[in-house]
């Protein structure tokens, strides 16, 4: 990284808060036991500080501590949450069944979901309206007699917006079905109860929240059945064996713990920039589209389509200046499915452009990114 590049990229990742790394520092080699290691004082302190950290970061989610299961992150938490539950069930009613999710999820729901249809699930995917959501109705009409899971993120990764996740939670209860949601974007942005909003699995992660990469967790209900992700030492109620990496668990409750002092005041600073950046591009720059709700949306998030422009001349021009992204940082440069879901055609979507503001993005660096994009854009059409 350099001083010469504005950032906005901060939902593909956080760079780790200085009190996180500063909270972790002692767990990597001072207080470096094992924790499941419990025959000596190394490994008590250890273990210890895992059970603290689960404890704040339930707290936070008003949740009972043994229902938080650390993972490496989302996507495995999502492996483990979806797979788990749908081979669990498939036990026992003694045979696969039907599976609800939305287009524009994250590829770490479409992916394990759609490897569950390779082993005889069926999965209905609902298409999300111009605004990037779906609603009740779609999610009733697509109900079959078998089904027994909804996953639907809280937050989508790409533009944004949120799902009316209560109202989901509140069908499913009403069905007595699962509901599953990603909720690694929307963690430390919204207040996620999973029991007020009737959530069953969720999934999260550090990184997204200024914390360490590497660590992440699936909330689950008590009781729910679930298969292993994988066998050996039966660690986090025999769900997910492996030995925890301790600094991370404790790097990850501290984040949390800084997040939950400073959420609303967060979320209203990035808000005011957010919307100075959309106003100022909008008075600038002609035909600009911002994809996805603006009103259901997360504070820091702004997804736009500059019409006219080489999405690769775009992209290569902003490069040089400016850390954004065309879409999900796991798409691989291709064109994203979110926008296409949402009626964008793959021209317009590769013309497109995701800015996420930061905890110390600057009304300064709001300015510049202002006129940065207007003069590359001005340039390109041209």
């Amino acid at each position: 990284m350099d001083n010469n590049h504005l950032i906005f990229d901060f939902q593909s990742s956080t760079p780790c808060c200085t009190k996180v790394v500063e909270e972790m520092a002692p767990y990597w080699n001072e207080l470096w036991g094992n924790p499941s290691n419990t025959n000596n004082r190394s490994g008590v302190f250890a273990s210890a500080a895992v059970e603290v950290s689960r404890e704040k970061i339930a707290s936070y989610l008003n949740i009972n501590p043994k229902r938080l299961i650390f993972t490496s992150g989302a996507t495995e938490a999502n492996n483990l949450g979806l797979v788990g539950h749908a081979r669990a069930k498939a036990q026992l009613i003694g045979k696969p069944g039907h599976i609800i999710t939305v287009s524009t999820e994250h590829h770490a729901v479409l992916d394990p979901l759609r490897q569950l249809q390779k082993e005889g699930f069926r999965l209905t995917e609902l298409h999300p309206n111009k605004e990037g959501l779906i609603n009740i109705e779609q999610l009733s009409e697509a109900f079959e007699k078998d089904t027994f899971l909804v996953s639907v993120m809280a937050a989508n990764n790409e533009i944004g917006v949120l799902q009316p996740i209560g109202d989901i939670g509140s069908f499913c209860k009403r069905k007595g079905i699962a509901f599953h949601s990603d909720a690694a974007q929307a963690f430390g942005y919204l207040d996620l109860d999973p029991d007020k909003f009737r959530i069953d699995l969720m999934s999260l992660s550090a990184h997204k929240i200024y914390g360490p990469k590497g660590i992440g967790a699936l909330v689950i209900r008590e009781g729910f059945p679930l298969e292993p992700s994988q066998y050996g030492g039966g660690q986090e109620l025999g769900l997910r064996s492996g030995t925890l990496p301790v600094p991370l668990i404790v790097g990850f409750a501290k984040a949390v713990e800084i997040t939950k002092n400073d959420q609303d005041e967060r979320n209203k600073r990035l808000l005011f920039f957010r919307n100075l950046l959309l106003s100022g591009l909008k008075k600038n720059i002609s035909g600009l589209i911002v994809n996805g709700s603006i009103d259901q949306r997360l504070p820091h998030n702004l997804n736009i389509t500059f019409p006219g422009v080489k999405g690769s001349q775009l992209h290569g021009q902003l490069r040089r200046f400016i850390f954004c992204t065309s879409g999900s940082a796991c798409s691989n440069g291709e064109a994203s499915h979110v926008l296409q879901e949402i009626g964008l055609s793959k021209k317009d979507a590769e013309a497109s452009i995701r800015m996420s503001i930061g905890r110390n993005t600057t009304e300064k660096d709001i300015n510049k990114a202002i006129n940065i994009i207007t003069n590359i854009v001005i340039n390109l059409r041209q």
